[in-house]
């Protein structure tokens, strides 16, 4: 009697086993440009004071670790002037300047986990800067040495608290005479419902207090010793209109500026100031401080009304148009 074969039960489990796993493949750590075009961002802004369009291209390298930019001017006769070209990344930026034929060179890193270094050179002028940061155990708290390159007198130090900072800085005086030590500082607090700070610099003391609750800013400001008073008044009468009020003692000029929101990409101001003898106006389509990308359509336009109180008839409308396009 013949045994049963075993061939066709073979056959069966090999069509039931799983396909061998493909052999592993090394990460690539050096990202390519060759396998995908980088995406290009172009930004142009028209003046028509200057009567010059601003260009800007840019794009994203290396899977977003850097970001090249060209920036330049053109104007009404085609005349193209100030390119910029720009590399920049986390640790390092590079600025050339084509018409210069100079490079701004500057980088920062980590040198430790509360110890930051920075430096920038200037390589047309031979000039540059160095610095360190030391974040001290309790937050808020910092200390900053830096240096001038080629090394000049005493390092410019700098400690930082959280109610202001003091700089200590050696000032370079004519020949034959000897180096001064500035003082310069910043200090700022609670006071009375309000926030005080006094800031000294180049001998001359500036107190200013500010007070603001809901719908109501009051900020009164002195200089030493020249005696300079001048105070800022701001009323918002609702959430969409604000009206903001200056003036100064001491030159008897003031200045005052109405606005009104419509929403996030429609603003209203007008205004008037007294030094220049000039009433004002202008209409915003789009974030007035923010980009045009987020802006209707990408694109940002301001519409400016200037009307001179002494000639009424030089009046002057201009606009000013920025868009924003990304090409694929």
């Amino acid at each position: 009697m013949l045994e049963p074969s075993s061939q066709p039960q073979d056959y069966l489990t090999s069509l039931t086993k799983p396909p061998p796993a493909p052999p592993p493949t090394k990460p690539n750590r050096f990202p390519s440009l060759i396998s995908s075009r980088p995406a290009l961002r172009v930004t142009s802004e028209f003046d028509s004071d200057s009567r010059v369009f601003f260009h800007k291209v840019s794009c994203k390298l290396f899977d977003d670790l850097a970001k090249l930019k060209l920036s330049f001017v053109n104007s009404v006769k085609r005349e193209i002037s100030e390119p910029l070209l720009a590399l920049t990344s986390k640790h390092l930026s590079i600025h050339y300047d084509p018409e210069e034929q100079n490079a701004l060179i500057k980088s920062s890193f980590d040198v430790g986990p509360k110890l930051h270094f920075k430096a920038a050179h200037d390589v047309k002028a031979k000039l540059g800067e160095v610095a360190m940061i030391a974040n001290l155990a309790d937050p808020g708290y910092a200390v900053e040495l830096s240096s001038p390159v080629p090394y000049v007198g005493l390092p410019k130090a700098t400690i930082r608290f959280p109610t202001g900072e003091v700089t200590l800085e050696e000032k370079e005086e004519e020949e034959e005479v000897p180096r001064k030590l500035l003082i310069n500082g910043i200090l700022k607090g609670p006071i009375l419902n309000g926030v005080g700070a006094a800031h000294y610099t180049d001998e001359e003391l500036k107190l200013r207090y500010s007070y603001k609750d809901g719908a109501l800013s009051f900020i009164p400001c002195i200089s030493l010793p020249s005696n300079a008073v001048s105070f800022a008044f701001k009323r918002r009468f609702t959430l969409s209109d604000k009206l903001s009020y200056w003036y100064n003692f001491d030159s008897n000029g003031w200045s005052a500026v109405y606005k009104h929101t419509f929403d996030r990409d429609f603003k209203f101001k007008a205004g008037y100031d007294s030094e220049v003898r000039l009433g004002w106006a202008s209409l915003w389509v789009g974030e007035e401080n923010g980009k045009a990308r987020t802006a209707p359509m990408k694109m940002k336009v301001q519409f400016m009304l200037q009307v001179p109180q002494d000639d009424i008839k030089s009046s002057a409308l201009m606009f000013r148009v920025k868009k924003r396009w990304d090409i694929l």
